[in-house]
């Protein structure tokens, strides 16, 4: 039996036992994405996910795979369409949609909320410290955490705001396709287009609790080289693409300047063996934008910088008789293209200070205006007239060991985003329904004990 610390004063522990027991059975699921090299057991985690909200009243709208027209639109990641190829990628990958209150509800008396199970790769034991109180494993805080704590927070709204349910229609989301490069192409931008969104959409991610309300797109340049092996006895007589792509590495990280954007030289790749030279190989570099306009800039700046650093490789190694044929073939069998590119990011409306007045009355902060954003699905809300989007989660991607080995989950920080959800959901009930917000609501005081 799970036990629990006793919650600080101010505070309100939302998480039940059922709620723990849930987490750790979906930790115990395995759901890395294809993209990430897994076997994904979504649909056996989505339907027990349903199972655990159905309680609440929700009722289950869709489940199941995106239609392959999704995967040939041309700003679909190319590892994604790549992977399509094989029957079954797309049916390894369903998504879940949940609905609570009225069917057709117009979309200003509509909340969406979207959280992704799938996982990127690296199991984990999964366990529970009951002297911390803090869970073990996979998707701890990215985001199946995320995913109970949701439900606990609209379990606690929906006894704080009776009638809740006959007022607002409530969306839940819970989708694949968000990990291994896939950006939501998949999962959540088919649930949009469809028009399963709200007048407030939620994406559930590590924020420590604060709303973000912009969200980076990213592209990805891959830059090969196709040059000839050589023996270890005689490198001369081949390309050298480690050597090539090495410096190629350092020297687009120095030249392209991201601005508001962000540089991330990812995988480098040629080959194990210590007794050849490999004359093939890729440089992956990954790039963050907060719009088209960035994206158009660094762009244009890769393919420069790749120029200019093509033409300092062969100067410097002309004259190095085991480089040579390297340095006088290095445009010939080096090549740019992109992974991932032309991917909307999300910008706040101008103008629009609801969402604003709905974060302060629920007591939410804001995200610092000098620290960057991320990426995620938020993005295929770019662009909709009339919506208001904010990311917002429990823990935060670095310091919860999200993507990393030992992630983990405080359950203090899941009652804290419980909290969040329910005051933001009872907010913006309180807008389409007459009285005053529910007592239930904490104080300043509270809330800084929640945090």
């Amino acid at each position: 039996m799970l036990t629990a610390p006793e919650p600080a004063p101010g505070t309100t522990a939302l998480i039940t036992e059922p709620d723990r027991a849930l987490l750790l059975d979906l930790l115990a699921l395995p759901t890395t994405g294809p993209l990430e090299g897994g076997t994904p057991r979504l649909w056996e985690a989505q339907k027990r996910y349903a199972a655990a909200a159905a309680p609440l009243g929700f009722d289950t709208v869709r489940h199941g795979p995106p239609d392959r027209a999704w995967v040939e639109l041309p700003d679909v990641p190319r590892p994604v369409r790549d992977a399509a190829d094989d029957p079954g990628f797309l049916a390894e990958q369903p998504s879940l949609l949940l609905r609570l209150g009225p069917a057709g509800a117009p979309r200003e008396r509509t909340v969406m909320f979207n959280v992704h199970l799938d996982t990127v790769a690296g199991l984990q034991p999964v366990r529970h410290d009951p002297g911390t109180d803090t869970f073990h494993g996979r998707g701890a805080v990215d985001a199946k955490g995320p995913a109970v704590a949701l439900l606990a927070g609209l379990r606690a709204a929906l006894a704080a705001r009776p009638g809740l349910a006959a007022r607002t229609t409530v969306l839940l989301q819970a989708v694949a396709g968000e990990e291994g490069g896939a950006l939501g192409t998949i999962g959540t931008r088919p649930l949009v287009a469809a028009g399963h969104f709200g007048r407030l959409n939620v994406f559930c991610e590590p924020t420590g609790n604060r709303a973000l309300t912009r969200c980076t797109a990213a592209m990805t340049a891959r830059i090969t080289t196709d040059g000839q092996d050589a023996v270890d006895d005689r490198p001369s007589a081949g390309h050298n693409a480690t050597v090539l792509l090495g410096f190629l590495a350092q020297h687009l990280a120095g030249a392209v300047a991201p601005g508001e954007g962000r540089l991330c030289i990812a995988g480098l790749h040629t080959g194990h063996l210590h007794n050849r030279v490999y004359g093939k190989g890729e440089l992956l570099i990954n790039l963050a934008y907060p719009d088209l306009a960035t994206a158009a800039r660094l762009e244009q700046a890769v393919t420069e910088a790749l120029a200019d650093g093509l033409r300092a490789f062969a100067d410097r190694f002309a004259a190095n008789p085991l480089l040579a044929r390297t340095a006088v073939d290095a445009a010939r069998i080096t090549r740019l293209d992109w992974l991932k590119r032309g991917l909307p990011a999300l910008r706040p409306a101008a103008g629009d200070g609801w969402l604003t007045g709905l974060l302060e009355r629920a007591g939410i902060a804001g995200w610092p205006d000098g620290e960057p954003g991320f990426t995620c699905d938020a993005i295929w809300l770019a662009g909709h007239p009339g919506t208001a989007t904010a990311v917002l989660g429990p823990g935060t991607l670095a310091g919860n060991h999200a993507h990393a080995d030992g992630e983990f989950v405080r359950t203090a920080e899941l009652n804290g985003f419980a909290r969040a959800v329910r005051d933001l959901l009872c907010a913006f009930d309180a807008d389409h329904s007459p009285g005053p917000l529910s007592a239930h609501l904490p104080t300043q005081e509270a809330r800084a004990a929640c945090r």
